[in-house]
This record gives structure tokens, sequence and C-alpha cells, in this order.
């Protein structure tokens, strides 16, 4: 069973929601209606957000359930929630300048590539 490895992917899909839930408040704020895509600065920062999250899930989250797959859930639960740190790091920087973002999405960066690296690494070891 991959509890643990579960439970970091139901919280990676709730970080996503709240990033939604963001853009929307932030539409509210700004007065930017739909289906406009920019025009104020605030939006346009929670909109590449939310974005850049829904960018990056297609690589953590395979990434993620192979690494417990093949390696260990725990330790795959583990780099997870310091992905999503990393996130949550990004989300605060961003939200107050784009040019904060870099250490949050260092941090999501290297935890991604972690995960992918460890999952391919053991899948290539276990076909040779």
């Amino acid at each position: 069973m991959y509890h643990l490895t579960a439970l970091v992917t139901l919280l990676a899909i709730l970080f996503f929601f709240f990033t939604c839930m963001n853009v929307s408040r932030s539409r509210t704020r700004t007065g930017i209606k739909v289906p406009a895509m920019s025009g104020h600065p605030d939006f346009e920062r929670a909109f590449r957000i939310q974005m850049n999250t829904l960018e990056w899930m297609p690589i953590f989250l395979p990434s993620l359930w192979l690494f417990a797959v093949y390696i260990s859930d725990s330790i795959a639960a583990a780099i997870g929630a310091v992905w999503i740190i990393g996130r949550i790091v990004y989300f605060i920087g961003y939200s107050q300048a784009a040019a904060k973002r870099g250490p949050g999405f260092a941090i999501q960066g290297i935890a991604a590539i972690a995960l992918w690296a460890g999952a391919l690494g053991t899948v290539v070891l276990r076909l040779v």
C-alpha cells in the first residue's frame, strides 16, 4: 500500500485547487472579467502561479508514483512534500513580485527532478 504517496498526491491536488480559487479571488479583486487573461499584474501573477503548477503536475505526479512503486513510499512522500513546500514558497514569492519566484521554483524543480531521476534510474537498473 502507498498511503503516504496517496496523501501527498491528495495534498498536491488540494494545493492546485487552492491556486484555482486564488485566481478566482484575484479576478474579483482586480475586476478582470472572464474570459480576459490579462489586465492587472496581481491577476496575471495569480494566473501564472496556477498555470505553472498545472504545467508541473504531469511531471511531478507520475514521477512521484513511479518512485514510490520502484523505490519507497515513504521516501517518495517525503520528496513529494518538499515539492509541495516548494510550490507554496513559489506561490508566496510570486504573489509579491515575479522576481521573487525563483527560490520556490528551484525547490520544487529539484524535488521533481529527484523523483524522476530516481524512478528512471531504478527502472533502468531493473531492466538490466
